[in-house]
């Protein structure tokens, strides 16, 4: 008696393998069967074991569960059991704890400050952080059996951040970024070695000056010397088999390129020397367009020499969402602020439309910016970004042409941008959202990102699952691999699906030694998805305002999937949440 048999499927296994007909039966979490059926229609003899579920997969795709190796959901999985949004989208297994920021370890009464660090890099927001997280642990092994005690819609595994590692250990000093002596580079290797050991996935460290905390403050290690690198590179190697996670830039007043390459270096070198994989974030950018490119050479490079350095690519443009309910153009105009004071978010969607309050707030000068909060700015950039600002569509497209700029729809329609702008935003009840790329889309098109998704030392990430919570909704990265890449892309070359189902399961299992998944095999974790090809479609971004206090999020659902399996129990079925959780801690590898 199986528990749960998928029958009629064309399965793409995760191996790049080109897809085949077959069964696939279930048995204690693991896949027990895979029987291919015979015949050019895919008929022949079936699995004929009884099951207790079933699920008739005919005319479906039939797939691992996805791996994402790139999210923060450090403090909501205190709070969501179904860390959502990514589970929305095939995701079976999340990493996070990514970008030098968590909440583990953390000294009693310094909560708020990684609160505040966490708010300022994720954009997460500061209020739902304190009222959901529970706070049950000091040390990093105590917030991992804290969060085994949770029963979740998918499998949980973290990485020990530097942010808090150096917050604890050095205290303030280590807060404002002062050097680290070498005893305090010893207490903050016990640290990471104890986590590694404990079950942390890997040590993840921020050095570019982007990321922030919410008063300015950039991450703890961001100007950390080579000595402290190398010395919490050999800390985690001596706990067990994970990876070391950077987000790389270089020193201050260096050009982009010199910054990075150095960056490049000090990452190969700390490869060698603790024979474990290193990987860092990548994304083209506008003032070095071809900057990935070095990036990728040198990784291949060292890949050819043994060294496991792996680049976090975007698969799509990495940029900003905005809308009424989030940050815009004219959230400093005087009677915007007014009336988003005074009134709820249908009642002021409802107000912004009279024709009397809009003619108001397109004639008001803007109030000036405050130094903080970090985002309070961004609505002069907005202002001035219409020609690079698109209407996002339904169903949303990720790689627009020129014509489809705010500047290219005023220009038509005979009208200011500022006024283009308002009514597109105006558009769906005043929830409708405009994109701006920053990054992955210098030459207008999505020709870089291709070519990063066929090199080997580039695996998907960057989805962030879980952040930005007002600016990016990145979670749906799963998706879009699927229907863009493999189905849809009408400017430029696309991908099989056995190549991109490939990318994002295998490829990113087996980054973080998660050899128990990401193919459908016998004796492999059963985490499934069974997918209508055809009918798989993403949803426009929305603003959700279900955080706890009342936080708002850009959440992007899905249509097409038909289940999604999890250690052989089925967690939603037609995107609808079954209520089923289990997903549990991932620990790693001693």
């Amino acid at each position: 008696m199986l528990d749960l048999k998928i029958t009629g499927g064309t399965v793409v296994d995760g191996t790049g393998a080109e897809r085949y007909r077959a069964d696939i039966g279930v048995k204690d979490g693991r896949i027990v069967e895979v029987r291919r059926r015979n015949g050019a229609d895919g008929a022949g003899d079936g699995l004929q074991a009884d099951a207790a579920h079933e699920i008739d997969a005919t005319g479906r795709i039939v797939a691992p569960g996805f791996v994402d190796i790139h999210t923060h959901y450090d403090g909501q999985v205190s709070w969501d059991d179904t860390l959502e949004p990514s589970s929305l989208h095939g995701v079976t297994t999340v990493v996070s704890g990514n970008c030098g920021v968590g909440f583990a370890p953390v000294r009693p009464g310094r909560e708020q400050w990684l609160i505040e660090l966490m708010e300022g890099v994720e954009d997460i927001p500061g209020s739902a952080l304190a009222e959901g997280i529970t706070w049950q642990w000091e040390s990093f092994p105590e917030y991992l059996d804290a969060v085994e005690k949770r029963s979740l819609a998918v499998d949980y595994g973290t990485q020990i951040a530097h942010g808090a590692v150096r917050g604890y250990a050095m205290g303030e000093r280590g807060a404002r970024n002062e050097e680290a002596t070498p005893d305090d580079i010893a207490a903050m290797a016990r640290i990471v070695q104890e986590a590694v050991e404990a079950g942390a996935l890997g040590f993840s460290t921020s050095r570019t000056e982007a990321h922030r905390a919410i008063d300015g403050e950039p991450v703890p290690g961001t100007y950390a010397a080579e000595a402290e690198l190398f010395g919490l590179g050999r800390a985690m190697a001596a706990g067990g088999r994970a990876v070391f996670e950077v987000s790389p830039q270089g020193t201050a007043g260096e050009s982009p390129a010199e910054a990075t390459m150095r960056e490049m270096d000090w990452m190969t070198q700390l490869g060698a020397e603790i024979e474990r994989p290193v990987t860092f974030t990548m994304i083209q950018t506008g003032g070095a367009p071809d900057l990935w490119r070095r990036q990728l050479e040198r990784a291949g490079k060292a890949l050819e020499n043994g060294v496991e350095l792996y680049a976090q690519f975007a698969a799509r443009p990495f940029g900003m969402l905005f809308g009424f309910p989030g940050y815009h153009a004219f959230t400093h105009r005087p009677t915007y602020r007014r009336l988003k004071a005074e009134l709820g978010h249908e009642e002021l969607a409802a107000r912004l439309a009279d024709p009397g309050v809009r003619e108001t707030i397109l004639s008001e000068a803007d109030l000036p910016p405050q130094p903080v909060p970090l985002f309070d700015g961004l609505y002069a950039l907005i202002q001035h970004s219409a020609d690079r600002i698109f209407a996002i569509g339904d169903p949303p497209d990720y790689e627009p042409t020129p014509d489809q700029t705010v500047a290219a729809i005023a220009q038509a329609r005979g009208q200011d941008p500022l006024a283009a702008m308002y009514d597109l935003m105006l558009e769906s009840d005043g929830t409708a959202m405009l994109m701006l790329p920053f990054f992955n889309y210098a030459d207008g098109n999505h020709d870089a990102i291709h070519e990063m998704m066929t090199h080997p030392a580039a695996v998907s990430g960057l989805s962030d699952g879980g952040a930005h919570c007002g600016l990016i909704c990145d979670a749906s990265y799963p998706t879009f691999l699927l229907t863009h890449w493999a189905r849809d892309r009408h400017r430029g070359p696309r991908f099989s699906l056995e190549y991109v189902v490939r990318k994002q399961t295998l490829d990113t299992a087996t980054l973080y030694g998660l050899s128990d998944r990401g193919v459908l095999a016998v004796g492999k974790k059963a985490d499934i998805n069974v997918i209508d090809m055809q009918a798989l479609q993403l949803d426009v971004p929305r603003m959700a305002y279900d955080l706890p206090a009342g936080g708002r999020r850009l959440v992007q659902g899905a249509r097409g999937y038909d289940a999604t399996v999890v250690s052989g129990v089925i967690t939603r079925r037609h995107g609808v949440d079954t209520g089923a959780r289990p997903g549990r801690l991932l620990r790693g590898v001693r």
